[in-house]
């Protein structure tokens, strides 16, 4: 994402501000598929460190993080890992969109941004924030501002003052069709300013 860097502070200075400060933004990736959007699902209004911690209890639990075996770790072993009975529902509801083929994570490197938001905002517990992270992370497209994430509206609010959301929508078309590095900017400045890092 650093060639789409230039195009940014060209059409914004605010860019040009942010990395003089805090230099360039570190863009991250996850694999596709199953087990990418079950961490993004855990990650859903709770601190990354302590969706990370719940992940990795429930991968001591299974051999291998597919549907199947999601389906049959139990309330209580969720529970244990620091899963709420909700975001419990979610993953099993996930695991059995899978495994009945209403979504197939395959199959979305072969469709545009709106045709995975179309299908996957269908299931239960997927919203349009963690489609976004999904959209971003995983299948690293270009041009998406996830605007349900707080740290990108406190950013925005911080370096234009906007607050209201049509200000915000207008203005970010400056940034297309590059607005994932914006977000990843914005994240950037969001923590650096807080004397935090992006996690890895």
């Amino acid at each position: 994402m650093n060639n789409t860097i230039p195009f940014l502070i060209k059409q914004d200075k605010v860019f040009s501000l942010i990395l003089d400060e805090y230099g360039v933004p570190g863009f991250l990736t996850r694999p596709q598929g199953f087990e990418s959007m079950c961490g993004i699902i855990l990650e859903q209004q709770v601190s990354l460190e302590s969706a990370r911690a719940s992940f990795n209890k429930i991968k001591a639990i299974i051999v291998d993080f597919i549907p199947e075996n999601i389906i049959e770790v139990t309330e209580e072993e969720f529970r244990s890992c620091g899963v709420s009975r909700q975001k419990t529902t979610y993953l099993r509801v996930l695991a059995e969109a899978v495994l009945g083929g209403v979504v197939d994570f395959e199959s979305f490197k072969n469709k545009d941004t709106e045709q995975v938001r179309k299908e996957l905002i269908q299931v239960k517990g997927i919203g349009n924030w963690t489609i976004d992270i999904y959209l971003m992370f995983s299948l690293q497209s270009p041009d998406v501002l996830p605007l349900g994430d707080i740290g990108i509206l406190s950013a925005i609010k911080d370096l234009w003052g906007f607050t209201a959301m049509d200000q915000i929508i207008e203005h970010s078309q400056l940034w297309k069709p590059y607005r994932t590095t914006a977000a990843f900017f914005l994240w950037h400045y969001y923590l650096e300013k807080r004397g935090r890092k992006f996690p890895h």
